[in-house]
């Protein structure tokens, strides 16, 4: 069964513009140019620190997968990930998996 990654943020203050620019323009286009399902990206709608966003993998195979295709590129090493602790603290980092109900529609 497919499950869902929710992967919730903190964003460093006065960071979100910046932030959410990175993630539209670079970093959505780059996973899902190596396969990711990427179903949704969202920020806090009056907490400007909040941003979060929704993964879909089929197994653990393919999760596994799709994380060796994005995050062990020379792209992602080095012109992505060093920009990240500018705008998020990664301590704050918030991964949950999730699965969906019986009558969930992102089944």
């Amino acid at each position: 069964m497919a499950f869902y990654e929710l992967r919730q943020y903190h964003v460093r203050p006065g960071k979100m513009a910046e932030w959410v620019k990175i993630m539209e323009e670079e970093i959505i286009p780059f996973q899902i140019s190596k396969g990711m399902v990427i179903c949704g990206s969202f920020r806090g709608e009056t907490d400007d620190s909040k941003y979060v966003w929704l993964r879909r993998f089929e197994s653990e195979a393919e999760r596994e997968a799709l994380y060796k295709a994005v995050y062990d590129t020379d792209y992602w090493k080095t012109k992505i990930a060093p920009r990240v602790p500018d705008c998020l603290d990664r301590d704050k980092m918030v991964v949950t998996r999730i699965v969906p109900t019986a009558k969930s529609t992102m089944r």
